[in-house]
């Protein structure tokens, strides 16, 4: 790798704000704001909206969609296929 042209990759805290959860991973991604961490470092802290803590897909809260009902609606608004 070429010295000099790589952006700096260290230790960041990601905090997911909708789920108050909080994980340490490395990134080159930076920011102003710190946190003191579970160790007594203090690192950068990115806040996120959502995270696999609380996305409805990884937390299994995702709604079912009422497919027999958009099925029926449909079939009223263009009717039923005919025969050929």
């Amino acid at each position: 790798m070429k010295p000099g042209i790589h952006p700096a990759y260290g230790p960041v805290v990601f905090r997911d704000r909708a789920a108050d959860v909080a994980f340490l991973t490395r990134s080159t991604a930076t920011s102003d704001k710190t946190i003191e961490w579970e160790d007594g470092r203090t690192y950068p802290v990115i806040d996120v909206e959502i995270s696999s803590a609380s996305h409805p897909f990884y937390t299994g809260t995702s709604r079912v969609m009422d497919t027999a009902g958009r099925v029926e609606r449909f079939e009223r608004r263009y009717g039923t296929r005919g025969a050929r």
